[in-house]
């Protein structure tokens, strides 16, 4: 059916060859972040004699993302819209699609930072399944059979039981962030002047079920501020081309004239942030990426607020916006001095917690998962 071959299409980055390794590690990459974060991860898992084979879905960037850090995927379905009900069917056909693509690989386990689809074919096909989390209000999707947690130190545990949860020290970004190196050409590729104010916004997830409609009024509110400020530049990053086109409609002549501009491509986001003075977000992990960089960064995100957010905000980290008056009175249009900035280039305790949590899980069920999943 012509349905089945667009979501099982794949990318034009080829598959990875089977593996005789035994023991491979099947990764689930479906949002925008994922892909960032388990680029340190994929090598280090490999480097320590596992195999590994990856899965993405055709959502928001990720395949732009997966082309611009070189990583070769099998991609399987696609984003189904904001309607509950086509989520609800799309999630379960994904994972009927993935049962069938995953089963021939043998993986002896499953992980993933939160894909629904991941864990009920995890489920299906009787293999250990490890989800990572960083927002303790997202939905934990379809409980798997022999289900691992592993997520920030920061996040309580509300009384989970404590044999299947597990964590890491510092926040999701810190895994990769010290991998980053900054171009400071990115400016002039955009056209924006050195001497000009960059800000970086990122719309609010307006397909997400945790969406609160009160993130848009905040985010007109920030154009409003920035477009009227002579020497600001806005730097816009839709999450994907549905949202692209609604917010060309709604400033076509501020985009015409370049005071807003929209990547003809993807960039990374890292490299945004640090070429930017300040960021504005309606997303979680841009602004803990801003955060952990140090770069000034305002969240209009008014979903319920996750333990990293609040400990962030506490630390004078990140600042939430509720109002619209705050956007024009707490949001400070200030140049920022990038040589300020201190990347430490080692490898993070985030990132090797989270390999050694993996890999002890691996060892620890390989008796059960070993050839579970039938070909």
């Amino acid at each position: 059916m012509q349905t089945t071959i667009e979501l099982a299409d794949e990318t034009t980055q080829p598959v990875a060859k089977r593996s005789t390794v035994q023991k491979k590690i099947w990764i689930d990459l479906d949002n925008s972040p994922h892909v960032p974060f388990f680029v340190p991860i994929i090598p280090e898992l490999k480097a320590k004699g596992y195999d590994v084979f990856l899965t993405a879905r055709d959502s928001y960037q990720v395949v732009e993302l997966l082309k611009h850090y070189g990583v070769p995927a099998r991609v399987i379905g696609k984003h189904y819209g904001k309607h509950k009900l086509l989520k609800v069917l799309g999630t379960l056909w994904r994972g009927v699609l993935l049962t069938f693509i995953v089963r021939k690989e043998k993986p002896v386990i499953s992980v993933t930072h939160g894909s629904r689809g991941c864990s009920l074919a995890s489920s299906l096909l009787g293999i250990p399944n490890v989800t990572m989390i960083d927002y303790e209000h997202s939905s934990k999707g379809v409980p798997a059979k022999n289900m691992w947690l592993i997520f920030p130190e920061i996040i309580p545990t509300n009384g989970q039981a404590s044999d299947k949860i597990l964590k890491y020290p510092g926040i999701k970004e810190d895994v990769y962030l010290p991998s980053f190196h900054p171009d400071p050409q990115l400016r002039a590729s955009l056209g924006i002047g050195l001497d000009e104010l960059l800000v970086t916004v990122r719309p609010p997830a307006t397909e997400a079920h945790y969406h609160n409609a009160e993130a848009e009024a905040l985010l007109t509110a920030t154009f409003e501020k920035f477009i009227n400020m002579p020497e600001a530049r806005i730097l816009l990053l839709p999450r994907n081309k549905r949202q692209e086109a609604a917010l060309r409609a709604a400033w076509t002549a501020d985009i015409a004239s370049g005071k807003i501009v929209i990547p003809d491509h993807v960039e990374d986001g890292m490299n945004i942030i640090w070429n930017s003075d300040l960021v504005v977000s309606g997303g979680g992990t841009m602004n803990r990426e801003a955060a952990a960089m140090g770069v000034p960064v305002y969240s209009i995100f008014r979903g319920p607020i996750g333990a990293v957010d609040r400990f962030l905000s506490s630390e004078g980290r990140l600042v939430l916006i509720e109002s619209a008056e705050q956007v024009r009175t707490k949001i400070q249009a200030v140049r920022r001095d990038k040589n300020a900035l201190t990347l430490k280039h080692q490898k993070s305790r985030a990132l090797e917690a989270i390999v050694n949590h993996v890999i002890q899980i691996v060892e620890s069920t390989n008796g059960l998962a070993q050839g579970s999943a039938k070909g």
